[in-house]
């Protein structure tokens, strides 16, 4: 019987009540040698099980982690369900729930599954063993934690077929004959209960003395997926490693994966075929734990059919080609997951999430020379970079991701003072539309890193960014809310006040609309490159005269603190943003009039100058894709109606040269020409038909290879 699971191999690790310590050099050494799984017994007289985990988990970093089984008069379900959740995200999705047969097993399962429903809610239970009126479930695990059951006698062989999702066993407790006719009876009563019995793994503790012939018929003829070594022996461990797990392996040979629970499969989404996605690739789907966290973004819903977690650019190059094998679907790329123009969500496509591609290396700390994935968050970024005494420019929020942000442009708040994030990229790692992984930089595929930088979601999938970052101490914060019920004249004052401003401050503008009988109300939010406090004043002292000031608020702080404004890195986006982007060279009278009565119209709720010019215009226009180097301010406008927000926005049009991609979600094909000057678009398509000839890269702000 073959279920089709991949083989895999772990250790069965006793420790007696003064021996913890080596038990847990023992897991360690098992991750070492190759183990997939470290397992523990669960009994009151030796340490406790669930802390000797949690240890071995901060002590490891691959290896999956097992009791074997859990004592459930020892484990309140609801409390256990809690704990596993906790430990499965601590570890990084590697724990796997062994529960002992025990009177009421079937009901703690219930009570687990049930903690563990997304969209459940409260959690009420009425059981004959166990009872809850309304327990609060917490966060989704880092991944499907799968729950197998100790069993022999028929009752619990059933419930295995009807609920677990594997089986297990000890070898010296039930020989070959009792292992398949317990098989006989879970796929039996899986059958009946409508599941296939290939959902659930068959594992199997096995003596130290086991051998390749002892355990090839296991494996082949009863199906055995799992093999566990009970052995305190490191010897043992280690020869089992070395010779019997390799030999069984090769004999055996290519297996199959587990197959997704009837739940998970019953929600699959057409035109996916969900048996192709390579088994070495991490993926959400529709019915996993976990999949609210990732179906949508900051600001857009989402119900991708297929989510793909790569953790290197090898798994990247694998989930581009499942890609490539379903051109009728969308494709999203995601990186932070709070982009505004990306469509790093869809409805029914697959997206490739780099989030956990998210390290920080130095590599050269006398040229500030640092490694950055895509899938880390600006936030994360400058806290790393802070002991240096280093930062880089990096747009207004901590959460956002560096991957959409650095092939995009990267507007922040040092960028009169340093530029934009792209300015201090050196080179990139990326994966390509046909799979291949290149390197690009001034003097490597130059045309490629030259596209990079402002245009790079069209053309691959960077899995690595090396930047030069800047030299940044103290600089000073400041937080201006004033009256703007004369919003035309306001404008107009902080763009002079900005324009005229040394390059080291730089400020952003937020101007709310009059609500509630309030005044429209401007948001100045600067940073002072400097800090020294006469130098901050002086600086901020022009701006907060343009107008009454309502509040108030100016600190010596770090950038890393400053950024350090982002919340949980879960999103829960709802429909579908609508905005407006433009650059703008000044603001004129006309400029500010036009943009006061879009502010006041009603038909939008945000509106945002950010000032831009300085040390961005120092870099020649045609030196990167994003070319329009002259502009002083990037405005953007959000909106509720699409109709509504093209109407009102057409008024500034007239004032407007360029937009930048990020803050942009009109697709109209025109809106290239908008975004790109026409020698840039015209080498941008050139480019795109040599990297990216069949718009593999298409869901985003798309540069087609033709002319449409």
């Amino acid at each position: 019987m073959n279920y089709g699971h991949p083989l895999t191999f772990g250790t069965f690790i006793t420790p007696g009540a003064d021996a913890g310590a080596d038990a847990v050099s023992l897991a360690v050494r098992s991750e070492e040698l190759g183990y997939d799984l470290v397992t523990f017994p669960d009994h009151p007289d030796t340490f406790d099980t669930w802390t000797l985990l949690s240890w071995v988990a901060g002590r490891t970093s691959r290896v999956g982690l097992s009791a074997n089984v859990l004592n459930l008069a020892l484990r309140p379900p609801a409390v256990l369900a809690r704990a596993a959740v906790s430990l499965d995200l601590l570890s990084g999705g590697r724990l796997s729930l062994a529960l002992g047969a025990a009177e009421g097993a079937g009901e703690a399962i219930d009570v687990i599954r049930g903690m563990w429903d997304e969209d459940g809610g409260p959690l009420r239970f009425d059981g004959e063993h166990y009872r809850l009126g309304g327990a609060q479930p917490g966060p989704p695990a880092a991944h499907d934690v799968p729950i197998w059951l100790g069993a022999d006698d028929a009752g619990s062989l059933r419930l295995v077929g009807e609920r677990a999702d594997g089986w297990l066993v000890s070898l010296d407790e039930c020989g070959p004959d009792r292992i398949r006719a317990g098989n006989k009876l879970i796929d039996e009563a899986a059958v009946a209960a409508g599941r296939d019995p290939r959902e659930i793994r068959r594992l199997v503790n096995v003596p130290a003395r086991s051998g390749v012939e002892d355990l090839l018929p296991l494996a082949v003829e009863d199906g055995i997926g799992t093999f566990i070594l009970m052995s305190d022996d490191p010897e043992a461990v280690e020869r089992f490693a070395l010779e019997v797990a390799p030999a069984l392996r090769e004999t055996v040979g290519p297996t199959g994966r587990q197959l997704r629970r009837a739940s998970v499969r019953a929600v699959r989404r057409a035109g996916i075929d969900y048996d192709l996605v390579p088994a070495s690739l991490p993926v959400i789907e529709p019915g996993d734990p976990g999949y609210s966290r990732v179906r949508s973004t900051y600001l857009r819903g989402g119900a991708p059919g297929l989510v793909i977690r790569p953790g290197d650019a090898g798994q990247v190059a694998e989930a581009l080609a499942f890609a490539r094998a379903h051109p009728h679907l969308p494709l999203g790329v995601r990186s932070g997951g709070h982009g505004i123009s990306g469509r790093s969500t869809n409805d029914g496509g697959i997206v490739v999430d780099v989030s956990g591609l998210n390290s920080i290396e130095v590599l050269d700390r006398a040229n500030r020379l640092v490694r950055i994935g895509p899938g880390a968050r600006w936030t994360d970024v400058a806290a790393a970079l802070e002991p240096y005494g280093w930062a880089l420019s990096s747009g207004d929020y901590g959460g956002v991701g560096v991957g959409g942000l650095a092939t995009a442009g990267g507007l922040g708040f040092l960028a009169r003072d340093h530029g934009l994030t792209i300015d201090h990229l050196r080179a990139v790692e990326m994966v390509l539309a046909d799979g291949s992984v290149v390197r690009a930089s001034e003097t490597e595929n130059a045309d490629l890193f030259w596209a990079v930088r402002g245009a790079g979601a069209n053309f691959g999938v960077v899995t690595a960014f090396e930047f030069e970052v800047d030299e940044v101490g103290d600089v000073g914060w400041a937080q201006l809310v004033m009256d703007a019920r004369d919003t035309a004249t306001f404008l107009e004052r902080w763009g002079a006040v900005q324009e005229s401003a040394p390059r080291d401050l730089t400020s952003f503008l937020i101007v709310s609309p009059p609500r509630a009988g309030r005044p429209a109300t401007g948001h100045v939010m600067a940073m002072v490159n400097a800090g020294v406090p006469e130098t901050v004043i002086d600086r901020l002292q022009p701006m907060a005269d343009i107008a009454p000031l309502l509040d108030q608020q100016v600190v010596i702080t770090s950038y890393a603190a400053v950024m350090a404004n982002a919340a949980g890195d879960g999103h829960n986006g709802q429909g579908e943003p609508v905005t407006r982007s433009g650059l703008v060279e000044h603001i004129t009278p006309e400029f500010a009039a036009a943009a006061a009565r879009l502010i006041h119209s009603g038909a939008v709720y945000f509106f945002q100058i950010r000032s831009v010019g300085g040390a961005v215009a120092d870099v020649p226009a045609d030196a990167t894709a994003y070319a329009h180097r002259s502009a002083n301010f990037s405005v953007i406008a959000f909106g509720a109606n699409r109709q509504r927000v093209d109407k009102e926005w057409a008024r500034l049009e007239p004032y407007v040269n360029g937009l930048y991609l990020s803050f942009e979600t009109d697709a109209r094909p025109k809106r290239l020409g908008d975004a790109f000057p026409p020698g840039t678009l015209r080498r941008l398509r050139e480019l795109k038909a040599r990297y990216d000839p069949d718009n593999v890269f298409r869901d985003n702000f798309n540069i087609r290879p033709e002319e449409s």
